[in-house]
């Protein structure tokens, strides 16, 4: 299954995607890599495995419109199976979601329907839960509001402040992207308006990466 990985920084979760289609866990390869931002360290990392990158940046456009069709375009000339949103800080627009109906997938440092938008973790401090975690979820026209294919539960600790909860919680997404990915891969999460699950086994955190039943 081919990938576009969109980014925005660093790219942590998209090195995990990589390291799980290297061990073979993960049964997809990455056509392109595309950031809003020249300076994002994920393209390098990207282009030092040779895979294609480009960068659109919504400065260069006349406006947002202009950008969500630019991005678009692009997107749809890697000819990808599934967009993956991998730290990606911008809302992507009706032109993408138009091209790729329900194969956008978003992973996002909370556990929703609650904390959506920035600052999940931040969020999750502020109202004092016990529980936070990570969602995997196809994008729609909302803010983190797409159906959810999978979650990862992290408990909350009393010292824990923003910071040292998103860390904790992003090992767990560097765990639970590359397996919703491999799943859909092998038809075991088949998407759509309403997303089937037709694997008997869950994700197991602890397990890193875990096959569906085939």
């Amino acid at each position: 299954m081919k990938l576009a990985v969109l980014v925005s920084g660093a790219g942590s979760n998209l090195r995990a995607i990589a390291a799980a289609i290297d061990a073979k866990t993960c049964a997809a390869s990455i056509a392109l890599v595309a950031s809003d931002k020249d300076s994002a360290a994920a393209l390098e990392f990207a282009r030092a495995r040779g895979v294609e990158t480009a960068v659109v940046r919504p400065k260069d456009h006349a406006d947002r419109a202009a950008w969500d069709l630019a991005l678009a375009e692009r997107v749809a000339a890697a000819t990808p199976d599934l967009v993956v949103l991998a730290g990606f800080m911008r809302i992507v627009g009706a032109p993408i979601l138009a091209r790729f109906p329900y194969r956008i997938v978003n992973v996002h440092p909370a556990l929703l329907p609650s904390f959506p938008g920035t600052d999940g973790p931040a969020q999750a401090i502020a109202k004092g839960v016990r529980i936070a975690g990570c969602t995997v979820h196809l994008v729609d026209a909302g803010v983190d509001t797409g159906p959810i294919l999978a979650q990862a539960a992290v408990p909350v600790l009393p010292t824990d402040d923003a910071h040292a909860l998103h860390a904790r919680i992003q090992v767990y997404e560097h765990r639970l992207l590359p397996w919703v990915i491999d799943a859909i891969a092998r038809g075991a999460i088949v998407l759509g308006e309403k997303p089937t699950f037709t694997y008997d086994t869950h994700f197991d955190a602890a397990a890193a990466l875990v096959s569906p039943t085939r």
